[in-house]
């Protein structure tokens, strides 16, 4: 390069650095894509702890079926009985709203029928009902009852279905 004057610097072709118009634009790329990804991360996390208090309910089923293969009959499905199962839930009495996502309220309603209700970190109710004779149905509602077993939907509700 030639220089103009003696003692005057060489001229540079390029600097370093971003310009300000680049950064924003970086700044406005990133908070479209939080913008667009938020309601589905806040959507996974829902889905999530539905998921676990439906599991529960499907775990303290299995210890439901299991007094119940020992004694043919639902009734002696206490809270207490269900407890000394072994499951990784804990059992309350039917009018005692769960107090976690691994708490579900149990009531024996009948020989061949129980009904056992949990409640999600998110406020949903999830319902389950197994009668030895017809099988086991499902039921969600919102959360305003407290999720006790026996504010559960009656049987033939159009609420139970066949899954969650």
């Amino acid at each position: 390069m030639k220089r103009e004057h003696f003692d005057a610097r060489p001229a540079e072709d390029s600097e370093s650095g971003f310009t300000l118009i680049e950064l924003m634009m970086v700044v406005l790329i990133i908070a479209i894509l939080i913008a667009v990804m938020l309601p589905t991360f806040l959507g996974a996390s829902r889905r999530a702890n539905d998921r676990a208090t439906q599991t529960s309910l499907r775990n303290a089923l299995v210890a439901a079926k299991t007094v119940f293969s020992d004694n043919a009959d639902y009734t002696r499905a206490t809270p207490a009985a269900l407890n000394a199962e072994g499951v990784p839930v804990k059992f309350v009495d039917g009018a005692t709203p769960p107090t976690g996502q691994n708490s579900v309220s149990v009531d024996p309603a009948a020989t061949t029928y129980i009904l056992m209700g949990g409640q999600s970190k998110s406020g949903t109710c999830f319902y389950l009902a197994d009668d030895a004779l017809t099988g086991t149905v499902y039921a969600t509602q919102g959360g305003a009852g407290g999720c006790a077993a026996n504010g559960a939907p009656v049987a033939g509700d159009p609420a139970w279905k066949t899954q969650w």
